[in-house]
């Protein structure tokens, strides 16, 4: 009840504006959306790139942070719009990003703040790679986002 109107006040915000490169793409409902988001500055690295988000809301929502990943998704006819290289986004599109976890989140954040973040994060990083271990880590994690501890070692990208 509490996630749902907290949502109905963010989206109805950004209906009416939203920062530069962000766009809702899907809001139907109160447990799923979807947000595009473009990297504004000349990064060669993602330069007329659009990624597409998907959050996942908990009915503890903004208590608990929402599940927030890269997923791929179709161009029309050409091939899916690819996750994002960065040494924080795993190939998979899981995000290690400590806002997104328990301990880093705060109910202050909003869908809006989360797109900033990861716009920034990306705008920010110079290095064309994934994280160490991507594949072992795609190969074999089975948890939930929320439930993945990183180690935020690296505050450099």
């Amino acid at each position: 009840m509490f996630a749902s109107r907290r949502l109905g006040k963010e989206l109805l915000k950004m209906q009416s504006h939203l920062p530069p490169g962000i766009s809702i793409v899907k809001s139907e409902n109160f447990e799923e959306w979807q947000m595009d988001i473009k990297v504004l500055d000349a990064n060669p690295l993602y330069q007329n790139e659009i990624y597409r988000l998907k959050f996942t809301f908990g009915s503890k929502y903004p208590i608990e942070p929402p599940e927030v990943q890269f997923i791929e998704f179709p161009r029309s006819s050409e091939t899916p719009r690819p996750i994002p290289i960065h040494p924080h986004i795993y190939s998979n599109g899981i995000i290690c990003l400590d806002l997104l976890s328990s301990a880093g989140w705060s109910p202050v954040q909003t869908v809006e703040s989360v797109c900033m973040s990861i716009q920034s994060m990306l705008t920010a990083n110079t290095r064309n790679e994934r994280p160490p271990g991507d594949s072992d880590f795609v190969s074999y994690n089975r948890r939930r986002p929320r439930d993945i501890n990183f180690f935020y070692d690296d505050d450099n990208v």
